[in-house]
């Protein structure tokens, strides 16, 4: 839970990306015990790759906002904030930082980055699968009883988790086009639980809503009114189609022990995320003819959490 600086030895960085901070951010709740978020904010120095502790990235508001008592403990992801948390790690903070870091990787006292960016081993490092991120168990929990009208839907329920191309506006055309085709195929007869992401466009939204429409579902795109169900598809669900470009989507699919199938392809560390999760038996490509029975919910942030506690960082 945020608390206000002076109560909180914790500090995460919140990154302006939702996705890049959640990794933060879930790491932090796994801790349970109080933690200040401090929202970062980039001007135009963020661009250059700094390489030693500094505040200059960072907007004048932002900077205003990272004052003392200073934090005995700091979270942040993404190399932009890299800076920052050293900076704050010369004032005696211990600094956990994920993905990574683009420069002073040995600086950080633990390093969290997916096996799928092959890095390279060290001392500090600790690899997991997919990224930290919050739909933690108990927020599952939760999710199953603030949307327990879904659980009223006839099953099976399967959740399909859009996203679209990481640079770039726009799902592909082709994906969007075989995703309910190929999620009627796994699953006839099933209720489709879809969202999509800002990534995923327009067209390739109309696309999907449009194969929908003489199905059980419930939709909800990007923008729409009232809260994101996200988390409550994934509470619901029996089975779960993530397309492969999200390592955020990908990760939290994976959290809830179900089976997941990964739709179209993504180049680089995507594709190397989804190798690793159908290596560990994860997940599996939706072009396989069957499902994947996942040894159990993938759990890595409350496993670099469990790590801070042991080496009493927290």
């Amino acid at each position: 839970m945020t608390h206000p600086a002076a109560e909180a030895s914790v500090w995460v960085l919140a990154d302006p990306r939702a996705g890049t901070a959640a990794q933060a951010l879930g790491i932090a709740e796994r801790l349970e015990r109080p933690f200040r978020t401090v929202p970062l904010a980039w001007g135009r120095l963020a661009r250059l790759p700094w390489p030693w502790p500094s505040l200059a990235g960072l907007t004048p508001g932002a900077r205003a906002g990272i004052a003392p008592p200073w934090p005995k403990l700091v979270i942040s992801a993404g190399r932009r904030a890299a800076p920052v948390a050293l900076w704050l790690g010369r004032r005696g903070a211990r600094t956990v930082h994920c993905m990574r870091p683009g420069f002073g990787a040995a600086r950080f006292d633990l390093l969290v980055v997916g096996r799928h960016d092959a890095p390279a081993p060290a001392p500090n490092l600790m690899p997991i699968l997919g990224a930290t991120h919050r739909m933690s168990p108990a927020r599952l929990a939760a999710a199953r009883s603030e949307w327990a009208e879904l659980g009223r839907l006839p099953g099976p329920r399967v959740a399909l988790l859009v996203g679209g191309r990481v640079r770039g506006e726009g799902l592909d055309l082709e994906t969007a086009a075989s995703l309910v085709p190929a999620a009627r195929r796994h699953f006839p007869g099933a209720t489709f639980l879809a969202t999509t992401s800002r990534r995923t466009g327009s067209e390739a939204t109309a696309r999907i809503a449009a194969d929908l429409r003489d199905l059980p579902h419930r939709l909800f795109r990007w923008g729409d009114a009232g809260p994101n169900p996200i988390a409550g598809f994934l509470a619901w669900a029996d089975a779960v189609i993530v397309t492969a470009d999200s390592v955020s989507m990908l990760s939290e699919a994976c959290a809830t022990g179900r089976p997941v199938l990964v739709a179209g392809e993504a180049p680089g560390r995507h594709a190397a995320l989804a190798r690793s999760l159908y290596e560990a038996g994860y997940a599996s490509p939706i072009s396989a003819p069957g499902l994947p029975h996942p040894p159990a919910p993938l759990d890595e942030s409350g496993r670099v959490a469990a790590r801070l506690r042991e080496a009493g960082f927290a």
